[in-house]
């Protein structure tokens, strides 16, 4: 669906509800879209929800990196006066939501991660991205979920449109280096904020094992698994998804 989203200073972003904030940051490929059932669930539900558009794009090249949107997200939640938030990460997303942990411990009342990169990512593969080749990029984009009838026409024109763009191509390969680079493996141990993981079983890009590695690692995390899904569970079982964040935040008392 089309959003009729806020700008204001250097940030545009939809807000919808009122009640304890959840931010979503959404992934490298991923549109506000892609979160059309959290948008639609929480705000009946007590919550305030929030997305920012993240300056993928639009940084200097030099300046595109995981951390640089990380602190993006922070100044986006000084400017909104927000002093605490549930962060919700998808892919890219949740990797920023992990930095944001790291570096801001104090405004992260928690964090839910699904299909997060931090420790692996197989991400398009070698091969990406071909230039101008319609049929691989549909095939790569179909592989992400576990129903390939989940990658809409609508989905795969806006990734063949970002890989035939050469300033998006440079910022995607850019920060898709960075999140490689920006290895968490030895952080998530001091990480102690209380963690969702939300994982779909089916997931091609980044595999069950890193969910398992993640919730091993993260001092207080609880990991949930959805079956016959892939790396975006948020969309292809957005009822399921929310059942069980909405569970884990009430049992947390968030």
């Amino acid at each position: 669906m089309g959003y009729l989203l806020k700008k204001e200073k250097s940030f545009s972003y939809l807000e919808t509800g009122e009640g304890t904030p959840i931010i979503i940051l959404h992934g490298l490929m991923g549109g506000l879209s892609n979160f059309d059932g959290v948008v639609h669930y929480f705000p009946s539900h007590g919550y305030k929800v929030l997305i920012p558009e993240l300056p993928i794009y639009d940084l200097p090249i030099i300046k595109t990196n995981v951390k640089n949107i990380a602190l993006y997200v922070s100044r986006f939640m000084k400017h909104k006066g927000i002093d605490q938030a549930i962060l919700v990460g998808n892919s890219l997303g949740g990797h920023i939501g992990l930095l944001m942990t790291k570096l801001f411990p104090e405004k992260v009342k928690a964090l839910v991660i699904t299909g997060s990169s931090g420790l692996y990512e197989n991400a398009m593969g070698e091969s990406y991205p071909k230039r101008g080749d319609y049929d691989y990029i549909r095939e790569k984009a179909e592989n992400v979920f576990y129903d390939p009838k989940i990658a809409t026409k609508e989905i795969v024109d806006e990734v063949y449109a970002g890989v035939n763009d050469r300033n998006k191509l440079i910022r995607t390969l850019a920060i898709a280096k960075s999140a490689i680079r920006h290895n968490m493996a030895k952080d998530l141990p001091k990480m102690t904020n209380p963690t969702c993981i939300i994982w779909g079983r089916n997931d091609s890009v980044t595999p069950p094992e890193v969910a398992d590695e993640f919730n091993k690692l993260l001092p207080d995390s609880e990991l949930f698994w959805i079956d016959q899904c892939g790396h975006a569970a948020m969309m292809e079982h957005p009822d399921t998804f929310n059942e069980i964040l909405h569970q884990w935040l009430d049992k947390r008392q968030f």
